[in-house]
Formats: structure tokens, C-alpha cells, sequence
């Protein structure tokens, strides 16, 4: 039986390295003045690595805060001018995660708006995170760094805004675990907040998610070269355990048909079986490449702290428990869109943060996309998606 191997771990960087061509960073907080966190630790100093896209208006009436998924960072739109090395990998030339959607003519039209987009707490990718250096101990923080939220994250992307001089957002749009950032900017900083756009993603994460989460920290923390969290340096690394769960968490992002439909049962460069424990069908080596390629870009404390943000948000808990009283704080124009086929933020956990906002009289569009494509349709379903956030940024009639 053949063992693949991920190669070695990546050295920690600086979370003060360089970023993309339009990349930037700034330490919002200092030893001095540190940022508290939700959980009760507190973090500083914290740099934010950031970038944006288009000119503010002289009213500081025209910006719209992009906030990414899981694994993405603040390089949302746009090519890089050249390869380079960010720290915790080298990529090569190539787009924004989202950049179908914005730019110059582009549903978020950058000649008209001001599009803000910055890298979490915790991430690898800019931001201050485990990997970054503790500068109490000169060493990379791993397991000692705090536990984050996703309050933290909006918290600390208002300090960013104050610091760009931005005072209220034209609009706030993410999917995913980008989608709940947004619900909480509605929920934490009503006053801010004009327009509010949540796709793929509801007001907490279901059981089967949180279950999925879960094995995917396992697989990483049982890694033999997770080391407590002090692998950085320190030998492979967990690069098998990331590849794992990168690879379990990549079958929640599709859906059964899309699986069907790109693999089926088909034999990867064969007739038949070779009756062993190889890589025999298309979709295991699509899944392994997947994780493979994801050990190289990203760091496994990273993955272990952002997961978790993403079980603990729960948007109720701004109402003691009850959704509808949360909601009751809301402020912004919401839209809401959920897919057909996603099974990780099922189209029903999305329409129940519609029907509460509905129960306390808040304005809310909602609808359901018939997609194939999973969870990932957000990033898929470009020409639906890049329609309805033009209607919805320019005060076109609802969807």
C-alpha cells in the first residue's frame, strides 16, 4: 500500500511579510493596547493584512467590505503582476478568489465603489496569527495563541475601516464563513451598515457540520508530526492530517450531483481495478490533489482556529438564545440567498434567518438558486450571483 507524502512543513513568517501587489498590512493594536477578544484572552500587537480596490468618495459614502471564506485571504480580485512569495507559500500569478465578481464593470463595479477586503485573525495569509511570533517568547505562538471568534474578526475589520477612514459600509457581502461575518456586521454595528448580503450561509453552523469540523481537527492533532502545535521548523509537520481534512471538508462543498457528474465511478487511467489500496477511482485523486495542494498554501493551527471560530457563531446568541429578538437589532437592507443543492448551509437554515427577520419587520430579500454545485456554488454561479449583488448595490428594484 502506498503512503502519499506532502512534503515538508513550511518555515513561520512574519505576519508583517509582504502581501500580493495591492496588498497591505497595519498593526491596529499594540503590546501596549491589545485587542480583547471575545473568548477573554487578549492579543497584541495585531497586524491586518489588507487590500482595496477603487477610490473612497469624498462623502465616505461608497464602501463595500468584502469578507472571505475558510481558506481565503484579502486577495479577493485581480492578478498579481508577478509570482512572489508571501510567507507561508510561493503561488503563482494568478487571480482574486472572486474576481468574476469584482472589478471595473463588474457587479461590485470598482469605478463606483470603494471594496475593502482583509485576511482574519488566525489566518496564515498576513494577518497575526498562530504561526506569527509571539514577541513574548520570540517563537512562533502555535497552540498559544487565543482563541478567536467571528465577533473578533468583525471587531477588527471596524478598527480597519476607522483606520481607512471609512465610517459606514455601502454594503457588507461574504459567502460561506464570509456570509456570517457579514450577518455580524448587521448584528454588532447596525449603525454602520446600509446593505447587507448573505450568501451560503445561515445563522449557525448545523450539527453535521460541526461533526465535520471536528474530524478534521482530529486528523491534524493526531498527526504524529503535529507536535502540540509546535511543528513549525520542527520536522514534516502535519501535512498528512491537514491533507485529510482539507480532503473530508472538500466533499461538503460539493454536492452529490456535482460529485456524480465531474467522477461518477469512473477508473483513474484504467480499464479495470487493480484490487489494492492505490488511488483506483477519478474522484480519490481529485481529493488527494486537493489536499495536497492545500498543505502547500495553508497552515494547520490556522485550520484548527478558524474552524472553531466558525462552530461558536451563532447569531442568536445577540438575543440571549432567540433569532427573532437578535434580528430586532438589524438596521441594514438584507438580502439573503441560499443554493439548492449545499448541504453544508442547507437552503432551510438560510430561510429560517429570513422568516426571523421577517417576524420582527426588518427588510429582507430572500431566495433559493437552483444550483448542482454544492456549497461552492457562491463562488461557481457567477452570472446568478453577479446579478443579483448589481440589483442589490444599486438600489435596482429587489430580486
Amino acid at each position: 500500500m502506498k503512503t502519499h507524502d506532502f512534503g515538508s512543513y513550511p518555515p513561520p513568517h512574519s505576519p508583517t511579510s509582504v502581501g500580493w501587489t495591492k496588498g497591505q498590512s497595519v498593526e491596529l493594536f499594540s503590546a501596549g493596547r491589545p485587542l480583547v477578544l471575545e473568548a477573554g484572552g487578549v492579543l497584541g500587537p495585531v497586524t491586518v493584512e489588507y487590500e482595496t480596490y477603487g477610490e473612497l468618495s469624498a462623502a465616505g459614502d461608497n464602501a463595500v467590505l468584502v469578507c472571505h471564506p475558510l481558506s481565503a485571504d484579502a486577495h479577493v480580485a485581480g492578478w498579481d503582476t508577478e509570482a512572489q512569495s508571501r510567507g507561508w507559500e510561493f503561488r503563482q500569478r494568478k487571480p482574486g478568489w472572486w474576481d468574476t465578481v469584482i472589478g471595473p464593470g463588474k457587479a461590485i463595479d470598482t469605478r463606483r465603489f470603494f471594496v475593502v477586503c482583509s485576511n482574519v485573525l488566525g489566518s496564515c495569509y498576513g494577518t497575526t496569527g498562530p504561526a506569527s511570533v509571539n514577541p513574548q517568547t520570540g517563537k512562533p505562538y502555535g497552540l498559544t495563541f487565543p482563541i478567536v471568534t467571528v465577533g473578533d474578526w468583525v471587531r477588527l475589520q471596524a478598527s480597519l475601516l476607522d483606520h481607512l477612514g471609512v465610517g459606514r459600509l455601502h454594503g457588507v457581502v461574504g459567502g460561506s464563513l464570509g456570509g456570517q461575518q457579514a450577518l455580524e456586521w448587521a448584528l454588532a454595528f447596525p449603525e454602520r451598515v446600509e446593505r447587507c448580503i448573505v450568501l451560503a450561509a445561515s445563522p449557525r453552523l448545523s450539527a453535521t457540520g460541526l461533526g465535520f469540523n471536528a474530524v478534521g481537527r482530529h486528523t491534524i492533532m493526531t498527526d504524529p508530526g503535529f507536535l502540540g502545535g509546535n511543528y513549525y521548523g520542527a520536522g514534516p509537520g502535519p501535512g498528512n492530517g491537514l491533507a485529510a481534512a482539507r480532503m473530508l471538508a472538500h466533499i461538503t462543498y460539493l454536492s452529490d450531483e456535482a460529485m456524480h457528474a465531474k467522477f461518477g465511478r469512473r477508473l483513474r487511467g484504467k480499464a479495470k481495478p487493480d484490487f489494492g489500496f492505490d488511488v483506483e477511482y477519478e474522484v480519490e485523486s481529485y481529493l488527494n490533489y486537493q489536499g495536497q495542494t492545500f498543505v502547500r498554501r495553508f497552515d494547520a493551527n490556522s485550520y484548527l482556529y478558524i474552524t472553531r471560530a466558525m462552530d461558536y457563531y451563532d447569531a442568536a446568541d445577540w438575543g440571549g438564545g432567540d433569532l427573532i429578538k437578535a434580528c430586532s437589532r438589524i438596521r441594514a437592507k438584507m438580502l439573503l440567498a441560499s443554493f439548492s443543492s449545499d448541504w453544508l448551509y442547507p437552503p432551510g437554515e438560510v430561510r429560517s434567518l429570513a422568516l426571523a427577520l421577517a417576524a420582527c419587520g426588518r427588510p429582507a430579500s430572500y431566495l433559493d438558486i437552483e444550483s448542482r454545485y454544492g456549497h461552492d456554488a457562491f463562488l461557481v454561479e457567477t452570472e446568478q450571483v453577479s446579478r443579483i449583488l448589481r440589483a442589490f448595490l444599486n438600489q435596482e428594484s429587489a430580486p
